[in-house]
Formats: structure tokens, C-alpha cells, sequence
């Protein structure tokens, strides 16, 4: 069968990577903010403080949205915009530029999806003890609520979490991505579980409060695991792989995460090996994460290939030399765009969203203004063509977010890596498609 009729093209961002006014109209700090002061802690020395100008440039970016012809767009809210202690008296001003944003899509005839967090966690907050606090889930929470109460009546999706094993992962316990700590095992676990937690307190959130009927979700890494080939023997191992451990690493296991979202407990591999280490889980924790949605999210970019080896394990096949590899050094592999779908939606028994997929590339303006794009062109044709074969699987897929609009700030990359279906010059932040 082919993608569906109302099948939802897309694109996504989020807040900290591009609007900058970091600390205009009333905003607080961010970890993000506080990382970008550390010497060393970003590749090229940047932040975010004006990131793309989005603040400042949202009619034209709206506009680009426009030209682009997407259904959709995804995008986050910057929390201590909203909230600049991050609980506590809302920020207007904050409030009005996202109402704003929302209006000037649905004038453009573009559906919002609005992410709660993509990582910009109000600095005010970390302070008080941050994902590690007892009550960090109720914070997140009343920061739901607020969001509900002054955009659901014109917003129907909603995403809580992006990625959580990188704000988990990266952020706590490689001390990579903001807050920058390299915390214990038990206090990366505690991390995790409160998330969770706030994760589901926020769903209950959205829908007791929300004006229209809410399509809720959130958005995982998925690095995919998939067949080497169609025999049944090496899909089985690719299955198997892709929710197991992850090379011995339980942070990066898609089912650490998922699995208490969709099947309400933790996997028995992981608990297993992080008996000892875990926090106490407390009666109706579970039952908490497990709060119903309606899809998953999967930003899926790249992924290792699986066989059946001979001693009956799944095992990872070696690349040949000189594969084709983005310049994030991620390997080119457009199968994953159909097999990570493929098992996400067999699993968890919920649609699916691609919520971030794309490459960086070099791309500069030419001689002749233009920035020609073959890489990412062959790229996206690649990859569509696998998400199109998933959908003829028969595979709840129902919409595709390219990650990103603009070219931003790529994090702990700095402004190194572009991924934008728009060039960005960072000095006079023209905009080029």
C-alpha cells in the first residue's frame, strides 16, 4: 500500500537550536545557556544566545513554511521562556510569542506539533536539583498544564519528551550535552525514572485540561537495527538487537525507554544487570509512566545491520570499506526507515511518527546564490523510498518531520553541522533554501 492519503509532511526544530533572545522579554536561563559559558564544552565555542534569529524572524521563517508546502511542523517550547524560574508565575511575553507562532502556522495552513522538551531545562530548576529532585516530575507537569490551558484549543498534537536518552545519556552521565554531569549509575537511573514519571504526569496533564481532542506522543533515538537481508533468520536477529542491549550500554536501548511508556514495565535485561542500582520504585510509578498515547515518535538517522550468527545470537555485520557516511560520521542507511517502524509499531501496538530524519551536510551558498543540495537529495530519496516500502508492508507510519528547517545550533557541534533544508548565514542569518 503507498503512504496514506493524509500522510503529514513535515519539518521540525527546536527552541534553544533557533530562536535565540536568550534573555529577552523576561526569559530565563537554561542549562543550555549555563554549558555554552563553559571553555571547551561547544566545538566551535558558540551558543545559542542568537542562534538563527527565529525570535525576530518568525514571520519570515513561517513564510519559508509556506513556500515549503508542509503539512506540519514540529516544534519545541523553550521552558524557561514560558517559565524563567521554571514553576511559579508564567512569563507573558514568553506565552505571547508562542501563541503568536501558533496563529501565524494555522494562517499558513500548517498543523503545529508542539514538543514540550527538547532539552532546555530552566537553569532555576537545576538548581533546586534538577531531574534528580523528587518533585522534577510535578514541575514538568504544571508546565503541561500551563501549555494546555493557553494553546489547546488551537494545538491537538503534542509530544512530551525528545530523545530522553540524550538529556539522560549525554547530559548526566558523559557530562556531553547540558547540565554537563558525569553523575553515578544510581543517579543516572534516578534521572531516567523521573523523567519517565514527568513524562506521564504530563500526558495526564494534556488530557484532563486539553480544548480539543489531543494526539499525544513522544519522540525516541531510535539507531535501528536491521536485517542484513530478507531471510527471516536475520529479521529475527535484527528484532531481537534492536531491543536488547545496546553493545552493553542500557541508555541507548530503545526498550529502556519505550517499554515502560508502552508495556509499562522495564526490560528484564536491564534490570537484570542494573539490579543493584536502580531506584525504589514507588506503587503507581509504573502505572504513572504507562499513562495511554497514541503514537510513538522515532528520529531515526542511521542504524547497523543484523544477522543470525552461527552460534544463534544476533550478531552486527561489518561495513565494508569506505562506506558512505554523512559528516556526522553516521553511516548512510536507508533501511532503517523501514525497519525501524516496522518493529517500533509491532512492540508497542501504537502508530508511528518519524519525528526526525535527515543528514548534515557542507552545503555553503555558490556563486550563482543558490545552495545546491545533491547529497541530502539523494539522501531523503533513499530513505523515503523505505518508508514508502514500510507502508506497503502494511506499517502505521502516518507522518515524516524532516529534521531541520533551518540550519542551528547543533549542540555540543556548535554551528558546524548543517542540517537545514535552509542554509542559515550565522552572521547576517539570511536565509537560503
Amino acid at each position: 500500500m503507498p503512504l496514506p492519503r493524509d500522510f503529514l509532511w513535515g519539518t521540525a526544530t527546536s527552541a534553544y537550536q533557533i530562536e535565540g533572545a536568550a534573555d529577552a522579554d523576561g526569559k530565563g536561563a537554561s542549562v543550555w545557556d549555563a554549558l555554552c559559558r563553559v571553555d571547551n564544552a561547544i566545538a566551535d565555542g558558540s551558543s545559542g544566545e542568537r542562534a538563527c534569529d527565529h525570535c525576530a524572524r518568525v514571520a519570515e521563517d513561517v513564510e519559508l513554511l509556506r513556500a515549503l508546502g508542509v503539512d506540519a511542523y514540529r516544534f519545541s517550547i523553550s521552558w524557561p521562556r514560558v517559565l524563567p524560574e521554571g514553576a511559579g508565575a508564567p512569563n507573558e511575553a514568553g506565552l505571547d510569542f508562542y501563541d503568536a507562532l501558533v496563529d501565524r502556522l494555522l494562517g499558513a495552513g500548517v498543523r503545529p506539533f508542539l514538543t514540550l522538551f527538547h532539552w532546555d531545562y530552566p537553569l532555576a530548576l537545576y538548581r533546586r536539583g534538577g531531574w534528580l529532585h523528587p518533585d522534577s516530575p510535578k514541575w514538568f507537569a504544571d508546565y503541561a498544564t500551563l501549555l494546555t490551558e493557553r494553546l489547546s484549543d488551537r494545538v491537538a498534537d503534542w509530544m512530551t519528551h525528545n530523545e530522553p536518552q540524550c538529556f539522560v545519556g549525554l547530559g548526566h552521565r558523559d557530562g556531553r550535552h547540558a547540565p554537563g554531569m558525569r553523575f553515578s549509575t544510581p543517579d543516572v537511573l534516578r534521572v531516567g525514572h523521573n523523567a519517565l514519571l514527568a513524562h506521564g504526569h504530563a500526558v495526564r496533564a494534556i488530557r484532563a485540561g486539553a480544548k480539543r481532542t489531543p494526539n499525544i506522543g513522544w519522540a525516541t533515538v531510535a539507531h535501528v537495527k536491521y536485517p542484513a537481508s530478507e531471510r527471516a533468520e536475520d529479521v529475527d536477529a535484527a528484532r531481537e538487537a534492536q531491543f536488547g542491549p545496546n553493545d552493553e550500554d542500557w541508555v541507548w536501548s530503545i526498550g529502556w525507554f519505550a517499554d515502560p511508556i508502552h508495556l509499562g514495565r522495564y526490560p528484564e535485561f536491564a534490570l537484570r544487570r542494573l539490579a543493584g542500582d536502580m531506584p525504589p520504585i514507588a506503587p503507581g510509578d509504573m502505572e504513572t509512566i504507562n499513562a495511554p498515547i497514541d503514537f510513538i515518535g522515532l528520529n531515526i538517522y542511521s542504524g547497523t545491520p543484523y544477522r543470525r550468527a552461527a552460534d544463534g545470537r544476533p550478531a552486527p555485520v561489518q561495513r565494508p570499506p569506505g562506506y558512505a557516511h554523512t559528516p556526522m560520521d553516521w553511516p548512510v542507511a536507508p533501511e532503517t526507515l523501514r525497519w525501524g517502524p516496522t518493529f517500533a509499531t509491532e512492540r508497542y501496538r501504537v502508530p508511528a511518527y518519524i519525528t526526525e530524519n535527515g543528514m548534515a551536510n557542507p552545503d555553503w551558498v555558490m556563486s550563482d546564490a543558490r545552495v545546491h543540495d545533491p547529497q541530502r537529495i539523494d539522501f531523503l530519496e533513499r530513505y523515503l523510498a523505505q518508508l514508502e516500502a514500510a507502508a506497503d508492508d502494511g506499517v502505521d507510519v502516518r507522518g515524516y518531520f524532516l529534521w531541520s528547517l533551518l540550519d542551528n545550533f547543533e549542540w555540543a557541534e556548535g554551528y558546524k553541522k548543517r542540517f537545514g533544508l535552509v542554509h542559515v548565514d550565522f552572521e547576517t542569518f539570511e536565509r537560503t533554501p
